[in-house]
């Protein structure tokens, strides 16, 4: 694989700073909340190319995408492109942790949490 176009490749560059300036409420919400190194010291990004995809967010250090979804991923069409870029992420080794935005913007504890317990789990390999 070539790791040049692994990587925020140049193609995508104007697709994610439109997605960075154009924020769900969820993914505001959590990047207030995972910005700034708040979770165990860990650096994420936004809206972050990792080959032909962009992540939500994306810490490269323990090299974890975490997805914000809303209800445009519950159609059929995109259960199959989220397996599918799933597939392609656990092939260059990188996890991913999806949350839904009501959850998000609801429930922003447990979201915490369980992101929390990802990361933990993450660490001990």
């Amino acid at each position: 694989m070539n790791l040049k176009f692994l990587y925020n490749n140049k193609t995508l560059k104007e697709r994610r700073r439109e997605f960075r300036k154009n924020q769900t409420p969820a993914e505001k919400l959590l990047w207030e909340h995972i910005s700034k190194d708040k979770i165990f010291g860990l650096r994420f990004l936004r809206q972050y190319g990792a080959g032909p995809y962009i992540l939500d967010f994306y810490c490269a250090k323990i090299r974890l995408g975490i997805e914000v979804d809303g209800e445009i991923h519950k159609r059929e069409e995109n259960k199959i492109y989220d397996k599918d870029r799933e597939k392609y992420l656990e092939g260059v080794n990188i996890s991913l942790i999806r949350f839904w935005n009501d959850d998000v913007l609801n429930n922003t504890t447990e979201v915490l949490k369980e992101l929390r317990s990802k990361i933990q789990l993450l660490n001990k390999k």
